[in-house]
This record gives structure tokens, C-alpha cells and sequence, in this order.
């Protein structure tokens, strides 16, 4: 457990050699890398967050919004600020097996995501996709979702790739609340 947290900078003395460097922690991406929230198994109640999400507030569940057969919902565990995911209520994890009222609105909702993230966060690009299956990658393989990351002109500093950290520079629930807002009617 985290009994002290700031956001300032402490230099660590006694771990390592001493160097120049401060150190970004980001104890809450532990989480994630211990496997927290994911599900137990391929089936729908073996834990799948994907199917519990929708249950819960749009504020708890990070949710900006619900179609009748997808909804958009921020990344728990973001590549950078405003990552969204468009997730189908129905538990299936291959593409081709959505229906195509499932398929009309994923692509319907991405393209909305994207106008919400340049209304409010003036995204000048976005990374969009889909991993299929665990040897591509996918951390939740069994319950499909299209990633929809925004991306800035000078956001690939050095922080992610000299120090593999991403500096996200809002609270997801700020993030939720801005998007909701932004996301056209």
C-alpha cells in the first residue's frame, strides 16, 4: 500500500549509484502490470470488466457514451490523456462476429470520439485499432474493443521512451466529464 504519495520529486538516496536523474513514479500502472481487473477466464462471467462496466453510473465506469449496441469508455490504464475504447455490451471477442448493426455503430462512435477529443483536447491525430487475440497483444482478448488514443504534435518526448512513462496530465474523471461534454449530439 501507498502510505505517502506526492507529486514531488524525492531523490532516493542509498538505491543504486547516485545520478542526476529525478525519478516519475507511477505506482498506479502496478495494477495493471499485476493483472488487476482482468477477467479469470474467456466467458462473460469468468470477470470480464467490459461486461460489468455498463452496469455502473457513467462516472464510475468511466463511461462518455452508451449507444444501443456499443458504448465508449476511457482506458482505465491510458497510452495518453483521453484514451478511449468502444466496447460492445454483447461479449464477443472477434470482429467477424460482430452483427452489423454492432459494426455500423463501433465505426459510428469512433468517429464521434474523434470529434469529442479535438473539441476538447485539440488531438491533431489519434492511433485507432484493435488488437485481436493475446498473441497480438490484446489485454482483454475475449471481449473486443477498438483503442482510440488522441495524439499531439511533440507527445512522444523522452519520458516514454528513455524513461517508459506516460505523463497523463488530467484525472480520468476530469478526462470523462470534458469528453461527455465535448461529444457531439
Amino acid at each position: 500500500m501507498l502510505h505517502c504519495m506526492t507529486s514531488e520529486p524525492e531523490q532516493q538516496l542509498g538505491v543504486g549509484v547516485q545520478d542526476a536523474f529525478q525519478r516519475l513514479w507511477t505506482p498506479h500502472r502496478m495494477a495493471y502490470i499485476q493483472g488487476e481487473n482482468k477477467p479469470t477466464g474467456p466467458g462473460a462471467e469468468d470477470g470480464c470488466p467490459f461486461c460489468s462496466i455498463p452496469a455502473k453510473s457513467d462516472e464510475d465506469g468511466l463511461i462518455v457514451r452508451r449507444g444501443e449496441q456499443v458504448y465508449a469508455v476511457l482506458n482505465l490504464y491510458p497510452y495518453n490523456g483521453g484514451h478511449l475504447m468502444v466496447v460492445p455490451y454483447r461479449h464477443v471477442a472477434d470482429y467477424t462476429d460482430l452483427t452489423d448493426a454492432e459494426t455500423v455503430e463501433l465505426a459510428a462512435l469512433t468517429k464521434q470520439a474523434m470529434t469529442a477529443l479535438r473539441t476538447a483536447s485539440g488531438a491533431h491525430g489519434f492511433n485507432i485499432g484493435m488488437n485481436q487475440g493475446t498473441v497480438a497483444g490484446a489485454g482483454i482478448a475475449a471481449h473486443l474493443h477498438q483503442h482510440i488514443v488522441p495524439r499531439w504534435g511533440g507527445d512522444t518526448n523522452f519520458m516514454p521512451v528513455v524513461g517508459h512513462t506516460r505523463v497523463l496530465p488530467q484525472l480520468l474523471a476530469d478526462t470523462r466529464k470534458m469528453l461527455a461534454e465535448a461529444w457531439p449530439s
